[in-house]
């Protein structure tokens, strides 16, 4: 059992961003001013609950070097050691799903053999979920989040995973910082 929660969980980040469509969702706390986030670094001692990354060091190695390409493609700095204004945590979870499909009756075959066409196919299929967190340095408080959702799918190519999870972490990145979020603009 726990060979099988291994597989699968090394296969969540490889299939979840061969998915032609991921679905994403951001938030973030509307009282901080995004404007100062100038520097960022990384929270290894944050550990979540049930977080797949843990038992695939890798796959996390390959997400941290896409958000780190994403941020600093944006102008944020990363520091390593020392201060910085925010602080990344990335974290991220499977869950299994059913598929239903009613395709109902279309048609009689023949009254003496009744209604033809209709059935139901049912599937199941991984889901997978990446987060990102921007905790603002300050206040120790979530200043920023998103979430990227999609069906995990295996790659047998490295590179192609790669890309596939730039343009996943992109994706979800693509709204920060929020350009509504400094406080002297709210009415």
């Amino acid at each position: 059992m726990r060979a099988l929660k291994t597989i699968v969980m090394g296969m969540f980040v490889i299939g979840l961003w061969g998915c032609a469509s991921v679905s994403v969702k951001t938030d973030y706390d509307r009282s901080v001013d995004f404007r100062k986030f100038k520097t960022y670094n990384w929270d290894s001692d944050h550990h979540v609950p049930g977080d797949v990354l843990t038992s695939d060091p890798l796959l996390r190695k390959r997400i941290k070097t896409a958000v780190d390409q994403v941020l600093q493609s944006k102008g944020f700095e990363s520091r390593p050691s020392g201060e910085a204004d925010f602080t990344v945590v990335i974290h991220a979870g499977v869950k299994e799903r059913m598929r239903i499909t009613n395709w109902e009756n279309y048609g009689w075959y023949d009254p003496w053999w009744g209604p033809y066409g209709g059935r139901v196919d049912v599937s199941y299929y991984t889901q997978g979920t990446l987060v990102i967190d921007l905790i603002d340095a300050a206040t120790r408080e979530l200043a920023w989040r998103g979430l990227g959702e999609g069906i995990v799918r295996e790659y047998t190519d490295s590179m192609r995973m790669e890309e596939e999870i730039r343009n996943t972490v992109t994706e979800i990145l693509k709204h920060f910082p929020p350009q509504d979020s400094s406080p002297s603009r709210k009415k």
